[in-house]
């Protein structure tokens, strides 16, 4: 059951997928929101959330979080909701709060899941791979990190493709 008092630094958006999660760990339950938040970030970027993009969001907070799916989904669609409500002015205070709590390594581990998201289609926008860019920024992370797991997904990548990909 989560804590009644959510942490002060806490936005609606983080509070309310927590909620979805009362029976884990709070700490947890709080992370698993703000990870799925900054997912639905990416996803939305191009102002649209495909239906490949919400599978892989839901497949990456399952292994993350390893919720069962019917939890995956409920948390997913309150990330990509909230997102599409409030994503200007949440964004970069749901990731300050991602930069606090996560790891260099957690960190690395979402950026390969956002660029997992942004490739379903098989096509990485240019918005989708600055709003990763951003992203990175806002974690502190070097541009060497964004480089190291953007090469990965390189062929993915629209600016470099030819017009006949």
């Amino acid at each position: 059951m989560t804590d009644p008092t959510p942490a002060s630094s806490d936005t609606e958006t983080v509070r309310k997928i927590a909620q979805a999660l009362d029976e884990m760990n709070p700490e947890q339950a709080r992370y698993i929101a703000i990870f799925a938040y900054i997912l639905g970030r990416v996803a939305h970027a191009d102002m649209e959330i495909s239906p490949d993009e919400t599978r892989e969001m839901e497949r990456k907070v399952m292994e993350l979080g390893q919720l069962p799916k019917e939890q995956a989904i409920i948390v997913v669609q309150i990330a990509k909701t909230q997102n599409m409500l409030f994503g200007g002015t949440e964004n970069y205070l749901v990731t300050r709060e991602f930069n606090k709590v996560a790891t260099r390594e957690k960190k690395i581990t979402l950026l390969h899941c956002l660029f997992a998201v942004s490739s379903t289609d098989q096509d990485i926008s240019s918005l989708e791979d600055r709003e990763i860019r951003q992203i990175t920024n806002e974690l502190k992370l070097e541009h060497k990190d964004f480089i190291a797991v953007r090469s990965g997904y390189r062929h993915h990548l629209s600016i470099l493709k030819t017009p006949e990909d």
